[in-house]
């Protein structure tokens, strides 16, 4: 017998398109039956029901890494316990889901053996969808310079985070072996970064023949690639090369937009690293090199997600989020705050809830699940929300105004009975 289960709102907010005062959602076990109009909705009878102020698609952060990782300081992973690291990201998997955030595009960490934890229930989280190692030049920004290669080397067999690939025959096999780990896409870093010690965030890594060598193979598989970029030079050269996603942006000109727009990739800005590790500075824990690096970038990535939106080029909400516990900057549980960022950008309200919704599976090309959006035959990831996010979208960056989360039609989240919650209600049968 199916499962049968109703949700009634002040607001309705599809994930595109206008709000729908006095709303209606239906699930019926997994997948959205109905959702329009409270008028309108199909008769219930039995299900369980609902109210709550808002209910919208599940959230989807495109830009996430589980590290499990307590310390900016990317060297101190050489030092870490794979397994320590594993039950730290275990734990922000389920921090995630309790921030309405139901998908995550994890772009480089632990995310495919997250992926099967939450998959067969050991853990509770996101559906993840993980890139395995990011993949960089010997010396490019996922290389940890401060060590000998060597032990870079071991450290990528050893935790699946890194990995240093040189010349067309590397970069295949390190496109396969992500794959034999359960890859739903492919990670490259296009351009030096800010978190690694030695290489420029403007110049190019990777050749043109390595990228489109490593796009062809994930192709294959039908894998999309997602491209660390930050200079301009490598944003050409990874959309000429057939990339789907570039993330970060930084010099990102009307020139780089026209051709993203032009070929159908998406931005994916991740604004929210930049703010966190601006407030806190060294405090935080970021060497002298990444804050160094982060001040000469910050004002120009900032623009640069303006140009994108004026330019018309898709954006997906992505915040580069790694970090693990509460004491963490940019840590798991913050994920909302990125609807913000985007709006001060120059989104509207609407546009930052679709970048965080119904864009969210355009950067898996085909391994995209039907999500992200409020319409019959979507996948039930729904969330309540005591408040209007059109009017405020800063209310999704706290993880306490999301009342209720659906995961797959599960509730997996719902306020304790007779707790007083503002705009939610315990499950009660009813015959709507």
């Amino acid at each position: 017998m199916s499962a049968v289960q109703r949700i009634e709102a002040g607001r309705l907010v599809p994930g595109r398109g206008e709000p729908i005062r006095d709303g209606c959602v239906v699930l019926e076990d997994d997948a959205i039956r109905y959702a329009g109009p409270l008028a309108q909705a199909p008769a219930t009878p039995g299900a369980a029901v609902f109210q709550v102020p808002t209910v919208m698609p599940g959230l989807w952060d495109c830009h996430t890494h589980f590290m499990g990782s307590i310390t900016p300081d990317l060297a101190s992973l050489a030092a870490s316990p794979p397994a320590l690291l594993a039950m730290r990201a275990a734990r922000d998997a389920a921090v995630a889901l309790d921030a309405g955030f139901t998908s995550v595009r994890e772009v480089g960490g632990l995310g495919v053996w997250v992926a099967r934890a939450v998959e067969e229930g050991t853990v509770q989280g996101p559906s993840v969808y993980a890139a395995g190692a990011v993949l960089s030049t010997t010396g490019g920004h996922a290389d940890l310079h401060m060590f000998p290669p060597d032990w870079v080397c071991d450290l990528a067999d050893r935790v699946g985070m890194l990995r240093q690939c040189d010349g067309v025959p590397e970069c295949l096999k390190a496109v396969r072996l992500q794959l034999r780990n359960g890859a739903r896409l492919i990670k490259i870093c296009a351009s030096g970064g800010v978190m690694s010690e030695i290489d420029n965030p403007i110049h190019q890594q990777f050749s043109g023949e390595e990228m489109r060598a490593i796009v062809e193979e994930a192709g294959r598989a039908e894998r999309i690639v997602a491209a660390h970029c930050h200079g301009k030079p490598g944003i050409m050269a990874a959309l000429e090369a057939g990339v789907r996603t570039i993330e970060h942006g930084t010099y990102l000109d009307e020139e780089a937009a026209d051709a993203m727009r032009e070929s159908g990739a998406v931005l994916v800005p991740t604004r929210h690293i930049v703010e966190e590790f601006l407030a806190h500075g060294k405090a935080s824990g970021l060497p002298d090199y990444a804050c160094r690096k982060l001040v000469a970038i910050a004002d120009r990535h900032f623009e640069a997600i303006a140009v994108a939106h004026d330019r018309g080029v898709s954006i997906a909400l992505g915040t580069d989020i790694a970090g693990s516990g509460r004491s963490a900057p940019a840590h798991w549980g913050q994920n909302g705050s990125e609807l913000s960022h985007l709006v001060r950008a120059g989104l509207s309200s609407l546009e930052a809830i679709e970048a965080a919704t119904a864009a969210g599976p355009s950067t898996l090309g085909p391994q995209a699940p039907r999500s992200g959006v409020l319409a019959e035959g979507y996948g039930a990831d729904v969330i309540g929300v005591g408040g209007d996010p059109v009017g405020d979208v800063s209310l999704l960056a706290e993880p306490s105004n999301v009342t209720h989360v659906w995961k797959a039609g599960s509730l997996v989240k719902a306020p304790a009975a007779g707790s007083g919650t503002t705009g939610s209600s315990s499950p009660s049968p009813s015959s709507s």
